[in-house]
């Protein structure tokens, strides 16, 4: 793996532990309101100040941590099931199934997937699990594509022909034999996914039609900050930062695991 996808990675894991041991560590509640110092500036009490009702930021950017990189990483696990089920699927067994698979695939694609979400998280709702739902049933069409376009150009290996004369089923040749090798390719996905979904989570909730105060994500940080940006901009600044360092820091590893894990990739660079 490239410097900058281990330097990425590390990131990673230190924001990931942030979010799990964070609010262990750091007591102050996320929701507790303390009018008479809002807006207060960093202090040993309070190291990255409060918001506008008094509110413990360093708090509510850990906890909100949690519910966005579990909205992203979850959103992303259901897009890739999703897509690989219906991209290996259609490219391996083809016929009618990849018409009408492939055809669903580009129907799917043309629709504004925003503005769909908009609409199913308006109509239904904004918890964490339709926000999850809603983002991975609606960004897995990337991934049947790629997952599609692999299996088409490793079903014919002559290791799958060796597989096919030693007497194994259809089925157990694309899971142990075909789709392995569209794993550096679903690895890329999967960190894409990660960021779009995130990117996805915290515009809706900035729209204020996403996860819903009290409980804190950085889009919703976000969307109450933007009243204050000229008197208080690091309300702000912190959701702000912490979404564009995770984004670039996924779109990073991915790069990295790619080079990592298909080496002929790197080589033809």
């Amino acid at each position: 793996m490239t410097r900058l996808g281990l330097v990425s990675l590390v990131t990673l894991a230190v924001i990931a532990a942030a979010a799990v041991l964070g609010p262990l560590l750091w007591t102050i509640d996320a929701s507790a309101t303390d009018p008479a110092h809002r807006l207060a500036d960093p202090s040993a009490l309070h190291p990255f100040g409060t918001d506008e009702l008094g509110r413990d930021v360093l708090s509510r950017l850990l906890h909100g941590a949690q519910v966005t990189l579990l909205v992203g990483v979850a959103s992303m696990l259901a897009a890739l099931s999703l897509g690989a089920l219906v991209g290996a699927v259609a490219g391996f067994y083809g016929g009618w199934l990849d018409t009408i698979l492939m055809r669903l695939t580009d129907a799917m694609l043309a629709v504004p997937a925003f503005f769909l979400i908009l609409v199913v998280v308006t109509v239904v709702g904004s918890n964490v699990t339709t926000l999850v739902l809603v983002i991975g049933g609606l960004s897995w069409m990337p991934v049947a594509r790629v997952v599609y376009g692999e299996t088409l150009r490793w079903k014919t290996a002559e290791f799958v022909q060796a597989a096919e004369s030693l007497g194994a089923t259809p089925a157990r040749i694309l899971v142990r034999h075909v789709l392995p090798q569209a794993v550096p390719s679903l690895v890329v996905a999967a960190t894409l996914g990660v960021a779009y979904a995130i990117l996805t989570e915290s515009a809706i909730s900035y729209l204020g039609l996403g996860i819903q105060p009290p409980t804190p994500s950085w889009g919703n940080m976000l969307q109450r900050a933007q009243q204050y940006v000229f008197t208080a901009p690091t309300l702000a600044l912190y959701p702000g930062v912490a979404i564009t360092v995770v984004v670039l820091a996924f779109n990073f590893v991915g790069d990295g695991l790619r080079d990592a894990l298909d080496p002929r990739a790197q080589r033809r660079r």
